[in-house]
């Protein structure tokens, strides 16, 4: 009798289909719940700047342009219009002040100045005629009261004699009144006479000042209607290096026109534009430094121009110590202006991943250099050259600067070599 042979339930091709799909399913369990599914990106390590994250001093500052012009510098303006009748300075002449630069010629302002002139010296003339008059009369009342003294003087003796005689009836009565009277009609002479004198020498002493401030402000006048003429010649204000038109003999010159100017040699200033957007954190007294010919300068804003025009204001700089030598008018210098105190930061330098950004996230390169991450942070204030860090980084990460356009939205980057 034959044995019914019972069949094996596992076989060794059941097994090895089992342990297959077993595994298979661990490698698709593991994908979907261990595996790193982010979208990645080959790059070339050539093409990308890495730069590293910092701890330093971060000094808020913008870089601007500034002109080297003349510390002080004094304007020339005709006084007075005219024809140019000489010239005696060129520009780019070293001058020194009361220099005389040309001379304009304007025969109806010097007629006028000649016939005020005259009326000025025929009313001095006159109040000094008028002042001397006054000082003879009161010479003349003082001519008079001597004599008079004089006269009582001789009188007062024999008045008294007569009088003693007369009261010892040794003369006549006639004799005694005729001595009498002559003297006492000199003393009533000599009283008003006196009177007269002081009423005069007051009014005198007040007509007498008057003349004497009458005669000076004319005198001043006179002096300022030489002037007008004297106006007529343009002088240099200040000695230093002197700027003017090309102007040409014959050429007529209207009051009140700019003729050139008068810089002082050897002490300059910095005018610097700045962009409107600063305006509210520019103050007197902020300082900037340039370098010049090796050596670094210090310049402080003394003075802000708030006028904006094309979008820009204007601040002139002078400097904290020496001027350097050498340094000429109109020469162009690169200014680091300093908007705030310094303090100490973690900083990224300038990149053009900020424009691709917005400074919310970079791209964190690893440790062994192989792959770039993305990584969100937070930047506070920037300078043109580095960022100020406020969150996401530490000391030492290294951070892909250079821009971002090429990387799509990939999260990992891998690095070749």
């Amino acid at each position: 009798m034959d044995r019914k042979i019972k069949k094996k339930k596992w076989t060794v091709r059941r097994i090895s289909l089992i342990a297959v799909g077993v595994a298979f399913l661990s490698f698709v369990l593991y994908s979907f719940l261990f595996a790193d599914n982010r979208s990645r990106l080959n790059v070339d390590r050539e093409k990308i700047t890495i730069a590293n994250v910092k701890y330093g001093t971060f000094i808020d500052y913008i870089p601007r342009t500034g002109n080297i012009i003349p510390a002080n510098t004094y304007f020339i303006d005709a006084v007075e219009g005219g024809n140019i009748r000489e010239i005696y300075l060129e520009s780019g002449t070293i001058v020194r002040k009361g220099d005389p630069i040309m001379r304009l010629a304007n025969s109806q302002l010097e007629l006028d100045v000649l016939t005020r002139e005259s009326g000025l010296y025929e009313q001095i003339n006159l109040g000094r005629q008028t002042k001397l008059n006054l000082e003879q009369n009161s010479l003349n009342l003082k001519q008079s009261l001597a004599e008079i003294d004089y006269q009582l003087s001789l009188l007062k003796p024999q008045y008294d004699r007569m009088k003693e005689l007369f009261e010892k009836e040794l003369v006549s009565q006639q004799e005694w009144e005729g001595v009498k009277e002559n003297y006492e009609y000199q003393q009533r002479r000599r009283e008003l006479t006196y009177a007269s004198y002081q009423s005069d020498s007051a009014k005198t002493q007040v007509q007498l000042r008057s003349i004497d401030d009458s005669e000076f402000r004319m005198v001043r006048n006179l002096e300022l209607v030489s002037e007008i003429r004297e106006n007529l010649e343009i002088t240099a204000p200040r000695d230093g290096q002197l700027t003017t038109s090309d102007w040409q003999i014959g050429q007529t010159v209207n009051r009140g026109t700019r003729i050139g100017q008068v810089d002082e040699l050897n002490t300059y200033k910095v005018r610097v534009s700045i962009d409107e957007l600063y305006l509210p954190r520019i103050d007197i007294g902020q300082k900037g430094t340039f370098p010049y010919d090796g050596n670094s300068y210090e310049v402080m804003i003394t003075k802000v121009y708030p006028d904006i025009n094309n979008g820009v204001f204007e601040v002139d700089m002078e400097f904290t110590a020496e001027v350097p030598g050498g340094i000429k008018r109109g020469q162009s210098v690169r200014i680091r202006l300093e908007l705030g105190n310094s303090s100490q930061a973690l900083l990224l330098p300038v990149g053009g991943f900020f424009k691709d950004t917005g400074g919310s996230w970079v791209y964190v390169v690893s440790g062994d250099g192989g792959k770039a991450e993305k990584r969100e942070i937070k930047l506070g204030q920037r300078n043109p050259e580095y960022f100020e860090i406020i969150s996401g980084l530490e000391e030492g990460d290294k951070v892909i600067t250079s821009s971002y356009d090429n990387f799509g939205d990939n999260e990992v980057l891998i690095i070749k070599q």
